[in-house]
């Protein structure tokens, strides 16, 4: 890959724990090599670590969560407005779940969608405060989680642990949890990515999960020139859950992105189906983001090493930093 330092290669990491961020950076680099080797990029991973190694940056705001990290297991940690969040987001993912499923003619899918809908719409728990609604979505979670190919995925062992990583989501959107300096959670999560981010350099964006979300609001922010935003994973389009919260509104790709392409995966429970490029306004040079499904074996689908192992995902990556 190129060893001159003039591509910027920036990695933007999803929901989930506490990370380990040069470790992190090394995997998702081996991942996206053995991607680039299935691609017939062979040549331009030989120099791995003269390369990739030493100029790819990972992005780590996961201990801004870590205050409140605890809060999918315990129920009184969601606040109102979250467990709201989170009820229209599990809508809009079985959702467009089950709108895939019918597609497939996956009818067992079709029946667990229905069975988690009924769950939700049985709250019961005005009579027990906030506590009853959690414990339903929670177990709404755990449901949709046995749907077969989410089943054979296993990367989540209930609802509470899903339910847990989610509310990351909530917590960036809410544009709250401001720090001494009156800056709020979301801002902070941004200006870590910019921070290592130089605008005088091309620069290649490799963002999962809530981090394409962070990436997307991010990028309006930035000054230099980017090549190519890949999103893996994204929830951007998951149904007005999100769509309506993401800034700016309406929703348009970032000026400075030349290419943008987005990949899902039939068994990630987290990520919005094919339908980003149709509600997204162009920028001026007329980029809209262009998707493509990719079909992972195994379990833990929503990871981003499974993303990058896909020769269709690591191959563009590559075409760009070895020029």
């Amino acid at each position: 890959m190129s060893s001159s330092g003039r591509t910027q290669l920036l990695f933007v990491h999803g929901i989930g724990g506490l990370r380990d961020a040069e470790r992190e950076r090394r995997t998702w680099l081996e991942a996206l090599a053995d991607g680039a080797r299935k691609a017939g990029h062979a040549d331009a991973v030989s120099g791995l670590t003269q390369g990739w190694l030493s100029e790819a940056r990972f992005v780590d705001y996961s201990d801004l969560f870590s205050d409140r990290e605890a809060q999918g297991g315990a129920e009184n940690d969601f606040p109102a407005e979250h467990v709201q969040f989170l009820a229209a987001l599990f809508r809009d993912m079985v959702d467009e779940l089950a709108r895939e499923a019918e597609r497939e003619g996956d009818r067992q899918t079709l029946r667990v969608a229905d069975d988690a809908r009924d769950q939700l719409q049985r709250t019961g728990g005005q009579s027990q405060g906030l506590l009853g609604p959690v414990r339903v979505l929670a177990n709404a979670l755990t449901t949709i989680l046995q749907a077969p190919g989410l089943r054979r995925a296993a990367q989540w062992a209930n609802g509470w642990s899903l339910l847990g990583h989610l509310a990351q989501v909530s917590r960036y959107l809410n544009r709250a949890e401001c720090d001494s300096r009156d800056r709020t959670l979301d801002a902070r999560i941004r200006e870590r990515l910019l921070r290592q981010t130089d605008p005088g350099w091309p620069l290649v964006v490799v963002a999962h999960s809530l981090g394409t979300v962070v990436s997307f609001e991010a990028l309006h922010e930035y000054t230099g020139s980017v090549e190519l935003l890949v999103t893996l994973g994204s929830p951007l389009a998951t149904g007005a859950a999100v769509r309506q919260r993401i800034r700016p509104v309406p929703a348009r790709t970032p000026e400075v992105v030349a290419r943008w392409l987005n990949f899902w995966d039939r068994d990630d429970i987290v990520v919005a189906r094919p339908r980003l490029q149709q509600w997204m306004l162009p920028n001026t040079s007329g980029v809209v983001p262009t998707t493509d499904r990719v079909d992972s074996d195994g379990i833990w689908v929503h990871t981003a090493t499974k993303y990058l192992r896909q020769p269709a995902v690591a191959g563009p990556i590559a075409e760009v930093l070895k020029r």
